[in-house]
């Protein structure tokens, strides 16, 4: 009787255990904290990365939906920082011994503070130091890598940032995917067909604050002669000042695209039925804005 207790309550205590959920090899310990918001609610989907002294990368991960992470590393020091959206960045140290737990407790969240906003007016692309790229699917496998050499645009902010308004043209023949027969096909017919349609135009006169520092853009886009409706996912990355001190502010946005939509439709297919490319185009831009003189 007495050792049917001791066991039940041994595996009691082995259930409760914070060590028994993570495997932990010899030598190793366990960092562990809860990541909650100013009124003490969880954040889930917080990054976080662990690093050792020497700044190397050890683990990196994200809290689950009860604020929660848990992660063994081997003994040592550590720093630990978190991020989230729409919140500041939290930075701790912590000290891991062997076969313990290290918790850090509750971590808490401070909002973060907007970044300012461009002044009212307009501002123009600065292209030296902006980019549109764009990642297509070969073969079911590898990625290609694209960019348009050569666009142009103009962004009017106005009193009230969600009225703002922007406009971009970007020459067609101008993709380059680093190879150049690959780069003469995409400005063919089957493709962008640059002779009956040079440009890529983007135009949008609807700026919808996401919280943080996260905004849609959503505009139309006009592609081989048809145009749809497009939103940018896109992170406003503050103001800053130019070589010559002169204002800028930048941002980075991605989308996608599918090819179908914009009757860029040519496929050719692998004798195992495998598409030589994919139907979707990921876009990414990288933007830094100038005053317009």
């Amino acid at each position: 009787m007495i050792g049917r207790l001791l066991g039940s309550r041994a595996k009691r205590v082995q259930r409760t255990n914070p060590l028994a959920a993570v495997q932990t090899p010899p030598s190793a310990g366990v960092l562990s904290c809860r990541v909650l918001d100013p009124v003490n609610q969880p954040v889930p989907q917080a990054a976080l990365a662990v690093t050792d002294t020497t700044g190397r990368k050890v683990v990196e991960g994200g809290t689950d939906p009860f604020g929660s992470f848990m992660a063994a590393v081997p003994a040592g020091e550590y720093r630990l920082a978190v991020s989230a959206e729409g919140y500041a960045p939290y930075r701790a140290a912590a000290t891991v011994t062997e076969d313990s737990l290290t918790s850090l407790g509750d971590v808490t969240l401070q909002i973060a503070r907007p970044p300012e906003l461009p002044t009212p007016g307009d501002w123009e692309i600065e292209p030296t130091h902006s980019s549109i790229g764009f990642t297509a699917r070969h073969i079911g496998l590898a990625r290609i890598h694209g960019r348009f050499n050569s666009f142009a645009g103009v962004v009017r902010i106005a009193e009230q940032m969600d009225r703002s308004a922007m406009h971009v043209v970007i020459d067609a023949a101008s993709i380059d995917t680093n190879v150049r027969m690959r780069d003469d096909h995409l400005r063919s017919g089957d493709f962008l067909d640059v002779a009956r349609f040079p440009t890529l135009e983007f135009y949008s006169d609807r700026f919808a604050h996401r919280g943080g520092n996260r905004w849609a853009v959503t505009g139309a886009l006009s592609l081989h002669g048809v145009t749809r409706t497009v939103t940018l996912d896109t992170e406003y990355l503050g103001l800053g000042n130019g070589m010559e001190g002169e204002a800028r502010a930048a941002c980075r946005a991605t989308t996608e695209l599918h090819r179908d939509d914009y009757t860029v439709s040519w496929q050719t297919m692998l004798a195992r039925g495998i598409a030589v490319v994919g139907p979707t185009i990921k876009v990414g831009l990288d933007i830094q804005i100038v005053p317009r003189g």
